[in-house]
């Protein structure tokens, strides 16, 4: 059986979405199925049933067909830092902080990385379905892509090409990727999907027409614009949220400060229909928000400095009502940041915190990654660990009168926490189950996509 590559003709064509959409139809017709990843890049990442950490988007693929999370899914990660520097993970761990000229400098040592991987995967399922990045075809840096060509000439993958209609220009995007891949590229290609289609899909029959008959590219379904709110990627899917709370009890802000990561903890809080939640990445007051959240970063150091230039950081001082936050969030409300060994910071650096914690934080070089069931404000809640900062006093929470916080990611998906917590705010909320209303949307969801394309023609293609 072919394996599957996932390419799209433009960045945020719904390449994630559909890997893990097409992954669960082959599922369910009996093919046994994995997501792949050669290389993200991503600031939003999660510990695996391994212990190691990968993007957050191979982790949602495999939590939608029920499979065990490794490094194996995503191989290698990066996570963007200041002045064009990353971390560098590679099967799970940080391997480096680097400048991206160096890292694609030295980008041939990381493809037995990637082929490792994929090999496992390839021994112990049938199909792997291997998610591109970006585009396939930008011509100047093809030597240095490992998610795209490289993997479907080294694999011969099959093909299926994404194209995001509301950005205009489909005809244009399909046509050039098409015919800038290599010629024998282009006979693997099974056929191309149009995603995100608003209005009456019968408004592009012909341009069906055209695609199949001018272009000679099948056309393997039209898609429609459907809010998913679920495994959000990157800043871009972030952008496309949408929330019409009837039932509001409830007004939430999070504090979306430059470095912010891990912001999928809030899903549930996005999907709750009586809670309105607003993400600030400006100096507004604070003070009609209910309930204030400090989210995670990836640097925390910088992204505490923001806040003390913006004026939120004075605001989060004097504010009386609720404050949470959650891993780089909880420890600006300490009352130094200690970052001796530099690792967030080009030289030892002490950070003046928010002083809600009577205790410091120390930057540690080997990052705490952890996935278990923590006993924390007083409850059994599963979630997972991913920091270089520690406290001695308060390893993994801490709770006194209005503020509130922890290092543990997740912790809003634990029904009885959230319901807990939201109603110590308002005593009119009555909260929800979190874990079905995600089961029933992604259920849902990729119904709808399954009746909207062409699965015959891609079990045929994979079958030869």
């Amino acid at each position: 059986m072919r394996h599957i590559s996932i390419f799209g003709t433009s960045s945020d064509a719904g390449k994630s979405t559909l890997t893990f959409v097409i992954a669960k139809i082959l599922q369910d017709a009996g093919v046994r199925v994995a997501p792949f990843k050669a290389q993200n890049v991503s600031n939003n990442a999660r510990v695996c049933d391994d212990g190691s950490e990968i993007a957050i988007a191979q982790s949602f693929q495999a939590e939608v067909l029920g499979i065990p999370t490794s490094y194996h899914l995503n191989p290698i990660l990066l996570k963007s830092g200041a002045n064009g520097r990353a971390s560098v993970i590679v099967e799970g761990k940080v391997i480096s902080q680097q400048h991206v000229l160096e890292y694609y400098r030295d980008l041939d040592q990381l493809k037995p990385a990637v082929q490792r991987c994929f090999e496992y995967l390839a021994e112990h399922y049938d199909c792997v379905v291997a998610e591109g990045a970006g585009s396939p075809v930008e011509l100047n840096l093809i030597d240095k892509d490992l998610s795209n060509l490289f993997i479907a000439e080294t694999y011969r993958t099959k093909i299926i090409l994404v194209a995001d209609i509301e950005k205009g220009g489909v005809f244009a995007s399909v046509w050039g990727t098409y015919n800038l891949l290599p010629a024998h590229l282009r006979d693997s290609v099974i056929g191309v999907i149009i995603n995100k289609f608003r209005g009456d899909l019968s408004l592009f029959d012909e341009g069906i027409h055209i695609i199949q008959e001018k272009f000679k590219i099948p056309v393997l379904g039209v898609l429609p614009y459907m809010p998913f709110n679920l495994g959000f990627e990157d800043n871009a899917s972030l952008q496309n949220f949408v929330q019409q709370p009837s039932q509001k009890k409830i007004t939430i802000g999070i504090i979306a400060y430059p470095y912010m990561s891990n912001y999928n903890d809030f899903e549930p809080l996005i999907a709750d229909d009586e809670v309105l939640l607003e993400f600030i990445n400006s100096p507004i007051s604070l003070e009609r928000f209910d309930l204030v959240i400090l989210p995670g970063s990836k640097l925390v150091i910088q992204d505490l400095n923001w806040l003390k230039q913006n004026g939120l950081f004075e605001q989060l001082q004097q504010r009386k009502k609720a404050i949470f936050a959650i891993c780089g969030g909880y420890e600006m409300l300490f009352q130094n940041l200690n970052d001796p060994e530099q690792v967030e910071t080009p030289q030892p650096t002490t950070a003046e915190g928010l002083g809600f914690i009577d205790d410091d934080i120390e930057f540690i070089k080997d990052k705490i990654l952890a996935k278990k069931i923590y006993t924390i404000f007083d409850m059994p809640i599963e979630g997972f660990e991913m920091h270089h900062g520690v406290s001695k006093k308060y390893p993994l929470y801490f709770q006194h009168e209005h503020i509130q916080g922890s290092f543990i990611h997740q912790i809003f998906d634990h029904n009885a926490f959230r319901s807990k917590y939201l109603r110590s705010i308002s005593i009119d909320y009555q909260g929800f189950d979190f874990q079905r209303y995600k089961t029933e949307k992604i259920k849902d969801f990729v119904e709808q996509c399954r009746q909207r394309l062409n699965i015959h023609l891609i079990l045929d293609a994979i079958q030869v």
